[in-house]
C-alpha cells in the first residue's frame, strides 16, 4: 500500500512542479472574449460571437477554449452553441484535459453526451494516462459511467497507476451505493475482476480489506478471486 501512495503522490508533485516550471502557463495573458463568455454562460453573447466570426479555437493562458471554459463551469448551452458551431471536443489545454475528458471525469452528463456526438475521442488519456471512464468511476457518477460504457470505452485500460476503473471505483471509492452500482456496470460490461494493481492486489482483495462487502458479492459472483 505504501508502494501506490508513494507513486500516486510522486506523480502529482511532478505534475504539480511541471505546471510551476511553465512559461506559457506561468504568463499573464489576456483571455480572448469568446473564453471568458463561455465560461460566464452567456448564451446569447456567445451565439453573436459565433455570429460575428470570433475565433473557437482561441485560447487563455491556461491553454483553455471557449469551450472548454464551458465546460469548466458546466454551462450546458453555451457549450451546445460552441459544439454546433465546430468547435473541437478533443482540443487539449495545458495539463491535457479536453472538454470530453473533463466533461467525464466531472459527470457533466449533458455536455459529455454532446461531445460523443461530435467525434470525443475514446482513446485519449488524461495527465495520468487514464481514459474518461477512470475518474468518472472514482467520483461515482454513475450514469456518466454507463455512458462511456455505451459508448464503447475500453474497461480495462491501465492508467499509469497501474489502476483501472474497477480498481479505482474501489481504491478511491467509498464503498456505498453509487460505487457499488459503478461496480456491477463495470463487471457487466465485461471489465476484468482480477486484474491486480502493480503490487498483485487483485480488485477482491481491495474490496475486502476495506469491508466493501456489496462490492465483493458482486467480484466473487463474477469469479474474481
Amino acid at each position: 500500500m505504501r508502494k501506490r501512495g508513494t507513486s500516486l503522490l510522486a506523480l502529482a508533485l511532478t505534475t504539480g512542479l511541471a505546471t510551476m516550471a511553465d512559461p506559457v502557463a506561468s504568463r499573464a495573458e489576456p483571455v480572448p472574449a469568446l473564453v471568458a463568455t463561455a465560461e460566464s454562460g452567456d448564451a446569447a453573447a456567445v451565439k453573436r460571437a459565433i455570429g460575428a466570426g470570433a475565433p473557437l479555437e482561441a485560447r487563455d493562458g491556461r491553454g483553455r477554449t471557449a469551450l472548454l471554459a464551458a465546460t469548466h463551469a458546466n454551462r450546458v448551452e453555451t457549450a451546445r452553441l460552441l459544439i454546433e458551431a465546430g468547435a473541437d471536443v478533443n482540443a487539449r489545454d495545458h495539463i491535457q484535459d479536453s472538454p470530453y475528458l473533463y466533461a467525464g471525469a466531472r459527470g457533466h452528463l449533458q455536455i459529455l453526451r454532446m461531445t460523443l456526438a461530435h467525434g470525443a475521442d475514446l482513446a485519449s488519456t488524461n495527465r495520468f494516462g487514464g481514459t474518461a471512464l477512470i475518474p468518472a468511476a472514482e467520483r461515482g457518477h454513475v450514469e456518466t459511467v454507463r455512458t462511456l460504457i455505451e459508448a464503447g470505452v475500453d474497461v480495462d485500460h491501465v492508467n499509469d497507476l497501474g489502476w483501472t476503473a474497477l480498481l479505482e471505483a474501489i481504491i478511491l471509492g467509498d464503498g456505498g451505493a453509487r460505487h457499488v452500482a459503478i461496480v456491477d456496470l463495470l463487471v457487466k460490461a465485461g471489465a476484468d475482476a482480477g486484474l491486480a494493481d502493480r503490487d498483485g492486489v487483485t480488485p477482491l482483495q481491495h474490496a475486502r480489506q476495506r469491508g466493501y462487502a456489496r462490492i465483493a458479492a458482486i467480484l466473487e459472483q463474477a469469479g474474481a478471486r
